[in-house]
């Protein structure tokens, strides 16, 4: 009985993984062939190789360049690309603060844990150095920025890519919503300030226990802005 080929969708399937792998197995930015050259690589046509490889541009997984020095290269999508889309995704499903928060609380807590045992001294050094600045920035913006940094700098400490993406993912969504107000008193201001204290004070002596107990304060205290916007709204 003859063999059946496949669908031409599957075909291009095969070839976005195969390019996709070809990619990753490279370092970014190097050559991965010439058109012709992957053509014999992959054993595909023409079309099924050009379509597949707009999709795995478009994935920024690599790049195609034409005239001198063209040819396919492997390349690596950017850290702010894989953040939007996720994050414009939630808020055109109708995602609030409120929902990101109710679950970055959650994985917050475990960063913190994490940062506790972070043995790195580059990075222990910076929060070192954030914790004698944390009294420079007065302002709402400048406690909101003060706020995002840390989150940042505690997800890199835990060493874990899947508790930093999805931190990125909560303050790239909370900064373009500017309807509910943060740190909007000075009492507020100084609230934040101390628990950020306590939040690296606890990272910094390696106590685990009470960096978790820190960052449930911080959330319980964004929890009730929350709540006194939602019955304010």
């Amino acid at each position: 009985m003859p063999q059946q080929s496949k669908p031409r969708g599957s075909r291009v399937a095969s070839t976005v993984r195969a390019l996709v792998d070809l990619s990753i197995a490279a370092a970014d930015g190097s050559y991965l062939g010439a058109e012709d050259e992957l053509l014999i690589k992959l054993g595909v046509s023409r079309p099924t190789l050009r379509q597949a490889a707009k999709i795995v541009e478009s994935d920024r997984m690599i790049s195609v360049r034409r005239g001198l020095r063209g040819g396919f290269y492997a390349a690596r999508p950017r850290a702010e690309d894989v953040i939007r889309a996720p994050a414009r995704y939630l808020r055109l499903k109708g995602a609030t603060i409120a929902d990101i928060h109710a679950v970055t609380s959650l994985i917050t807590q475990e960063v913190a844990v994490s940062a506790a045992a972070c043995p790195d001294p580059a990075l222990r050094g910076a929060l070192a150095d954030f914790r004698a600045r944390i009294d420079d920035g007065q302002s709402p913006l400048d406690i909101v920025l003060s706020e995002t940094a840390l989150g940042r700098l505690l997800a890199t400490m835990s060493g874990n890519p899947a508790a930093q993406l999805f931190v990125e993912i909560a303050y790239t969504f909370g900064l373009a919503d500017d309807r509910v107000r943060f740190y909007d008193t000075p009492v507020d201001r100084d609230r934040a300030r101390q628990l950020q204290r306590g939040l690296c004070d606890a990272v910094l002596a390696g106590d685990g226990d009470v960096a978790r107990l820190m960052m449930q304060r911080r959330s319980a205290m964004v929890a009730e802005w929350l709540t006194a916007h939602r019955q304010a709204a």
